[in-house]
C-alpha cells in the first residue's frame, strides 16, 4: 500500500511568517489540500507527519478534515520527542495536542529532545512511506532540504510544491 509522508518549511521561513490569514498562506494551504486529494483518488490513504510548526500541521489539519469525508483515512504523527511542542505558543500547542489526540496512530521516537532527533524523525518519516509530498524553496541547507536529499537516495517518489513560485513538480 502507498503512504505519504509529509515535509515543509517553518512558519518564520515564509514572507507571512505566522500569519495563517495572509493569502499567500491560504492559497499554500488550498495546494497542499488539492495535491493530497489527488493522492486520495490514486489509491494513498497513509499519511505521515512529523507535526512541526508550519507544513506539517496544515497538512495533518488537512488529512483530519478529509478524514471526515472518508473515514479510511489514516494520520500517523511521528514525533522527534515527547515534549516538542513546550516552547511553542499556547494556541499552538493546543492544536498540536488536539491533532493528536484525532490522529489514528502517534509514535514517539525520543522521550525528550537531543541534537539530531528531528533528523532522525525526517528519516522515519521517509523510510515509512513511499511518497514525499514536499513543500520545499530549494534550500539545501534546511531540515526540508535534508528531508528531499534523503528520499531521493531512496528513491522515493517525490511531489514538490515551490512556495515562491506555486509551481507542483514531480522528482
Amino acid at each position: 500500500m502507498r503512504s505519504c509522508a509529509f515535509t515543509g518549511h517553518r512558519p518564520k521561513s515564509f514572507s507571512w511568517k505566522y500569519d495563517e490569514t495572509a493569502s499567500e498562506c491560504l492559497l499554500l494551504k488550498e495546494m497542499l489540500k488539492k495535491e493530497i486529494e489527488k493522492l486520495l483518488d490514486c489509491g494513498v490513504m497513509d499519511f505521515y507527519s512529523g507535526l512541526a510548526e508550519g507544513v506539517d500541521t496544515w497538512a495533518a489539519q488537512i488529512v483530519l478534515a478529509l478524514r471526515e469525508k472518508n473515514p479510511t483515512l489514516k494520520l500517523h504523527c511521528i514525533l522527534p520527542c515527547r515534549d516538542q511542542a513546550k516552547k511553542w505558543e499556547a494556541s499552538a500547542q493546543k492544536r498540536h495536542q488536539n491533532i493528536l489526540e484525532q490522529a489514528n496512530s502517534v509514535i514517539c521516537l525520543s522521550e525528550s529532545y537531543y541534537d539530531g532527533c528531528m533528523l532522525n524523525r525526517n528519516k522515519y518519516l521517509v523510510e515509512h512511506s513511499s511518497i514525499l509530498l514536499a513543500v520545499y524553496d530549494g534550500n539545501w541547507r534546511s531540515g526540508t532540504g535534508m528531508t528531499v536529499r534523503y528520499a531521493q537516495k531512496l528513491g522515493r517518489e517525490i511531489i514538490r510544491i515551490d512556495p515562491k513560485t506555486g509551481k507542483v513538480a514531480h522528482l
